[in-house]
Parts: C-alpha cells; structure tokens; sequence
C-alpha cells in the first residue's frame, strides 16, 4: 500500500555541490598561481615618468646588469636572440625589454638590433613609473 502514503520532499544535496565549488577554487587559484610568475620581472628597471601600461608581451627580454641576455627566462646570446625570435612570426610577435637600471645603452641597442633582425617589429621598453 506504498500508494497511501504521503510523497517524500525532494531533498536537495549539498555535499555534491561543495565538492564541485571546491573543485573549481582549487582549478582558479591553480590558474592563478600559474599566470604570476609570467608577470612579474625580477629586475631593477629604470625610473620613467612617462612610462605607459602596454598590451602583453609575446616574449620578454631581460638584459642583466653584468651584460647577460635572457629570453622568457631561458639565457642566450644576442645571436642566439635573433634565431629564437627569428623562428616565431617575428612580424606579429610583442617583444617587451627588461633592463637593469645600470644596464648600457650599448647593451640595449644591441638587443634592439638583434629583434630587429629577427623582423620583430613591436618593441617595448618596461620601466617603472617614477615616484
């Protein structure tokens, strides 16, 4: 006589969804964590007061103060440079060039020039604005 009997209130799981909330915390805060260290430069820029927030890059390009040239984190030489920048569709590529404060000039328009063989075409210069 399971007919007679009153019908059941539908019962709502909370259980499930917490897991799939927590399931998708975890995948934000992964993502999160993922996109920081693409953004941050860990070099002593030079002052500017002028400086400009700029769309980002493809590639950034660190000059050291002791001369070294690193690609997106990886060393190489200005030859080097112009081959990896040159292997990409250099035309649509956005170079951004981090340089240390005590960096040359020099050591700057070298690695302009080595971008520019390449054919990069969008060339940028990171500064922080001045205080």
């Amino acid at each position: 006589m399971r007919y007679m009997q009153p019908p059941r209130r539908a019962r709502i799981e909370i259980v499930p969804m917490i897991d799939i909330m927590f399931f998708l915390l975890v995948f934000f805060v992964m993502i999160t964590l993922r996109m920081i260290p693409a953004t941050g430069i860990a070099s002593q820029l030079p002052n500017s007061g002028t400086a400009e927030q700029m769309p980002h890059p493809n590639a950034i390009v660190t000059m050291n103060a002791d001369g070294s040239v690193m690609l997106n984190d990886r060393p190489l030489m200005l030859s080097d440079l112009t081959r990896e920048l040159a292997t990409a569709d250099a035309a649509k590529t956005a170079i951004t060039i981090a340089g240390a404060a005590s960096a040359s000039v020099q050591q700057l328009m070298g690695v302009i020039d080595a971008c520019r063989k390449a054919g990069v075409t969008q060339i940028g210069l990171a500064a922080k604005s001045a205080p």
